[in-house]
């Protein structure tokens, strides 16, 4: 790899301008584009000392050798020469977003004489008419052969299209009206372009004027008593309708908007997208991008947004066009005046980027959000699946680890409590780099009060641990008293064993203290020689060796890094749903203490049949009835003293004595 300092432009040289910069490697390709307000601000960061840049920073500067800039007038233009540049130049450092799945599209040929409409995927094409992408196709599907009978268009291919033309004979569609049948010339082109249109109109979302349109003429068929025809447009009516009910109203004042939404970890970002129409889901789509930079979430939501409209893959609006005038973001882009400015040029009006804090449009938006940490889990789960992926992460973490054996049984702990309060502990188990659920183990830390993670964590490794060395005593008393070989089955209650297996890797949440404690537990028990430890710190994703002054930072996209975070971040998971569970029955309890003649029976009735404050709330005087042991007097009583606690947390929470748990 290249010195930074062999290629930094002398002081002076960048000029304090706004511009875009590429970075190139020996070879002369670009790896990294990036834009400034100030190239001169901006570059002399990437030189400054390697220590305080992040590791990923520093994997870019040091694979380049050369860095070249290029003026522009002003931010907007700045913007603009950066998306060219990515797009031409494909760096490898950049955030290369790619479809999570691919997705359906509804397309209508429309520079075809006679429109056909059809559900398809992949690219665009000029000249076409296209709308979603949708979840699902059968879906779609469904709906188009619903509409086919208010807007009977073409939907047939062209060699079916072509054959009737040589026959003089209409397809089955033509026959059962779910066709005008252009094809044989019931129709002209022009009568059948109208069709077409009124079909995309409904699609672009307006629904309300398609339906008015086929009420005035339904109405004016039955004025001339045209009474055939009027039924057959009742029936469209309906039709129409029912299509419209399956896409519910999402926001009540019709507007058309994009949502967009940003699920993020240490590696990887998963991007949602709903497209609202009338108020209602038109389309909705997702990907997931390796980080390949320590882009912060305002910069990474800016280039998305952009590249996604300068590629045109929105869905059309009902004035045209697939930029809506509203697009809803979780957050501020980097640049959000520029952006705006940039997007109403090109949709010919203006564009607003809202942050939307309360209402309809925060909740449509965390409804977005879900979707796209369902998607980033459901990508890790795919990518954890992958056999080949799993050996080559346990092979790396052989290598860079210098294990004697590749680590396939892992074991991962954390600790969880409230300001010291329900101290819990945590036990995750990988087998083959894949969780082992049976195996997870909850510690409930009864030793000591107080935030003091280093000893919740070292009683809990000497109970994990102190299991494993008595169920090792014990197997080999039974050898010596000449039974058959030792068993890893209770011989009392006859399930597994809890603790017969040692792993070969245990991780721990945090840095050098945290593992330097731990390892005393191993050297305590006699097992340093036997098990491999270490740590993993969140913030730079460091791994922590007992007793070494610095850590071990393995490549951004090492597929052992990734099986040690997985095993981290379950393993806090967890402890923090352990910990939340006794928390909320600790919580029901106290209020409980309050309810004279409740005793413990009944006490344990209450938390196995609600087990939360917050549902036990929420039930009725029948429902506490229905309860055995309850009659209406204990059940008055509970939901008493309910209300009694709910206005006592009213009362503190408006002195600002209540602060958010969790």
């Amino acid at each position: 790899m290249a010195d930074p300092a062999s290629y930094r432009p002398v002081p002076g040289s960048i000029p304090a301008e706004p511009g875009v910069y590429r970075f190139s490697d020996p070879s002369g390709r670009i790896i990294y584009v990036g834009k400034a307000i100030n190239l001169r601000n901006r570059l002399n960061s990437y030189f400054a000392d390697p220590s305080s840049l992040h590791f990923r920073t520093q994997t870019m500067v040091r694979t380049a050798s050369k860095v070249e800039w290029t003026v522009v007038q002003n931010e907007v233009e700045a913007l603009q020469l950066e998306y060219t540049w990515i797009k031409q130049y494909d760096p490898r450092f950049n955030i290369k977003y790619r479809d999570d799945k691919t997705y359906p599209w509804l397309c209508v040929t429309w520079s075809d004489e006679f429109p056909r409409v059809y559900v398809g995927r992949g690219t665009k094409r000029k000249g076409y008419r296209y709308f979603g992408p949708f979840g699902q196709a059968w879906a779609v599907r469904e709906s188009v052969d619903l509409l086919l009978k208010v807007f009977p268009m073409r939907s047939c291919t062209n060699g079916v299209f072509r054959n009737a033309q040589a026959s003089g004979r209409p397809c089955l569609l033509g026959h059962i009206g779910k066709c005008v049948a252009p094809c044989v010339q019931r129709v002209t082109a022009e009568e059948h372009r109208e069709i077409a249109d009124d079909f995309c109109a409904f699609w672009s979302g307006n629904s309300r004027g398609l339906e008015r349109k086929l009420t005035k003429q339904m109405n004016a068929a039955a004025a001339s008593m045209e009474y055939e025809r009027a039924a057959v447009l009742r029936d469209a009516l309906e039709a129409l309708r029912q299509a419209t009910e399956k896409s519910a109203i999402v926001l009540p004042d019709g507007t058309d908007a994009d949502v967009f939404a940003i699920a993020v970890d240490p590696l990887e970002v998963a991007v949602q997208i709903f497209h609202i129409r009338s108020g209602r889901v038109r389309g909705e789509r997702g990907w997931v991008a390796d980080r390949a930079d320590a882009t912060d979430l305002p910069a990474l939501l800016e280039s998305f947004c952009f590249s996604f409209y300068a590629d045109g893959q929105g869905t059309e609006t009902r004035s045209g066009g697939t930029i809506p005038p509203e697009i809803i973001v979780p957050v501020a882009p980097s640049s959000q005046e520029v952006l705006a400015e940039l997007l109403s040029e090109q949709r010919g009006a203006r564009v607003r980027i809202r942050v939307p804090q309360r209402g309809a449009k925060k909740t449509l938006l965390d409804t977005v959000k879900r979707n796209a940490e369902q998607a980033l889990a459901l990508h890790k789960t795919k990518r954890a699946s992958d056999l080949a992926t799993r050996s080559q992460a346990m092979a790396e973490l052989q290598e860079v680890l210098e294990m004697a054996t590749p680590p396939l049984r892992i074991e991962g702990f954390d600790i969880s409590h409230l300001q010291g309060t329900e101290v819990v502990g945590s036990m995750v188990v990988f087998e083959d780099g894949l969780a082992r659920k049976s195996e997870y183990r909850r510690f409930v830390i009864k030793s000591f009060e107080g935030s003091n993670d280093i000893a919740a964590m070292d009683e809990v490794l000497r109970r994990r641990f102190g299991r494993l060395l008595a169920d090792r005593a014990e197997m080999a008393q039974i050898l010596a008293d000449g039974e058959d070989g030792p068993s890893l089955i209770d011989p009392i209650t006859g399930a597994p064993r809890k603790f017969a297996y040692a792993p070969g890797l245990v991780v721990v949440d945090g840095g050098l203290p945290q593992v330097n404690a731990a390892q005393q537990v191993l050297d305590d028990l006699g097992l340093s020689d036997e098990i491999m430890l270490i740590g993993l710190a969140k913030r730079l994703e460091e791994i922590w060796l007992p007793g070494e002054d610095f850590p071990l930072i393995l490549p951004r996209a090492s597929e052992g890094l990734y099986l040690l975070q997985r095993v981290r971040d379950e393993s806090h998971r967890f402890a923090i749903t352990h910990h939340r569970n006794r928390r909320s029955k600790a919580m029901v309890e106290s209020v409980l203490d309050a309810v004279p003649g409740l005793g413990e029976v009944r006490r344990k009735t209450l938390l196995s049949q609600f087990g939360s404050l917050k549902r036990l709330r929420a039930a009725q005087l029948d429902d506490l009835i229905a309860l055995p042991g309850f009659g209406p007097s204990t059940a008055q009583a509970v939901l008493d003293a309910l209300a009694e606690d709910d206005a006592g947390e009213a009362i503190n929470t408006a002195t600002g004595e209540v602060t958010e748990l969790g």
